[in-house]
């Protein structure tokens, strides 16, 4: 390790001393599927019982009222978790954004539920990198920059929502509101094996468009039918053929259907796009809307949209440049490689780019196989990412912005 300031020294040595890993297992042994409400209010309070130990108050924040579109078309309301704020010295010359969420893809209902040592050092198990491992990190560089002197400059808010692998519904207000007027922000996901960083990111748009037909008997009267399921699957070949190198389309899942003898007068087709560039999300917007006017016209059949661009997408601008080559210097002092590449994946990290702030989206631990059983932490990340946070805010507490 390079010299470091004794001030730096200090935080620096304080976060990678912090007990981690049994907290980490401690929460990853509960179930906090984005669906499993009882398990992420069981999380949340766990989290707010450990992130009593900074200044501030903590409040766990209702989510804000989400619709969805059932398997039938009808459109409903869908419940989410509460959400994790605390505030401190929002007077601070210097304010950042800290997030995470407290969610994952494994539903209570879900095999995967388990915590395994792999011969090669690595542990297996639900949540762990992705990011249980990431709020550790996140705690332990926090509790750490509080023992410094540079923690009267700062001011922050932290944010771990409890949807984030759904895309952040109900809480993306509270994170643009947490977003305004931060010098900076970082994000807990994993980074990559090797350490690695997202970099720019694609956005991401998630649809459901609701097709309604008319029905008729197969045999009798087909013409005077109107079928809703093939309708959608025409859109669904349109749309897939709008792919190009700025835009991914996957049409994932048709809901509707019924016996075979009657036309089907109703069917939903799900469809994600990710656009790499705002031009993109615009053009494919544009297309969506003129697919949808061509379908409708054509099979004589009505088609109501739902959803939208949830994501925006993260390009690199020269601010977040600066945010990304201070983390790398961080890293630098401290003997650990940085470096960053695009990534098609989105998280909170392209809200809050979004808002104007810059962001480093994947400070958390390093691990992979994420949203799988194989999924997996490197433990001695751990200190190594508590570390490399808690000199990184030091120094953009002491300097005002990167």
């Amino acid at each position: 390790m390079k010299s470091l300031e004794t001030i730096e020294r200090g935080a620096v040595d304080a976060a990678a001393a912090a007990p981690m890993l049994s907290q980490v297992e401690h929460w990853a042994a509960v179930n906090s599927g984005s669906r499993n409400l009882a398990g992420l209010d069981r999380m949340a309070g766990l989290l707010a019982d450990a992130f009593a130990a900074l200044p501030g108050t903590v409040t766990l924040v209702d989510p804000a009222p989400v619709d969805a579109v059932a398997a039938d078309g009808r459109i409903g309301t869908v419940a989410h978790g509460r959400h994790l704020h605390l505030r401190v010295r929002p007077d601070a010359p210097v304010q950042m954004l800290f997030t995470g969420h407290m969610d994952t893809v494994f539903g209570a209902d879900h095999p995967f539920q388990t915590i395994t040592p792999l011969p090669d050092g690595t542990i297996n198990g639900p949540g762990l990198a992705d990011m249980k491992g990431g709020i550790a990190v996140m705690l332990s560089a926090l509790r750490a920059v509080e023992t410094a002197p540079e923690r009267d400059r700062l001011g922050y808010e932290v944010i771990i929502n409890s949807d984030e692998e759904v895309g952040s519904p109900s809480s993306a207000a509270l994170i643009a509101a947490a977003a305004a007027g931060k010098a900076a922000a970082f994000t807990y996901e994993p980074a990559l094996p090797d350490g690695t960083l997202a970099g720019a990111r694609s956005g991401s748009g998630n649809f459901s468009l609701i097709v309604t037909g008319k029905s008729a008997h197969a045999g009798r009267n087909p013409a005077d039918g109107r079928n809703a399921l093939v309708a959608a699957a025409d859109l669904a070949v349109r749309l897939k053929a709008l792919t190009s190198a700025t835009l991914s389309v996957n049409p994932a899942r048709i809901d509707g259907g019924g016996p075979n003898n009657v036309v089907p007068d109703h069917a939903v087709l799900r469809v994600n796009f990710r656009p790499a560039t705002p031009e993109a999300e615009a053009d494919a917007a544009a297309a969506l809307d003129a697919l949808v006017a061509a379908i409708a016209a054509e099979h004589q059949v009505a088609i109501h949209r739902h959803g939208g661009f949830g994501r925006p997408p993260k390009p690199l601008d020269p601010a977040a440049e600066r945010l990304f080559a201070l983390v790398r210097d961080c890293g630098a002092a401290l003997g650990i490689p940085v470096a960053w590449r695009a990534t098609g994946g989105v998280c909170d990290g392209n809200n809050i780019a979004a808002c104007g702030i810059p962001v480093v989206d994947t400070m958390g631990v390093r691990g992979g196989a994420i949203h799988s059983v194989e999924e997996y932490l490197i433990p001695e990340s751990l200190p190594e990412r508590a570390m490399l946070s808690a000199l990184a805010i030091l120094r953009i507490a002491r300097g005002g912005r990167p």
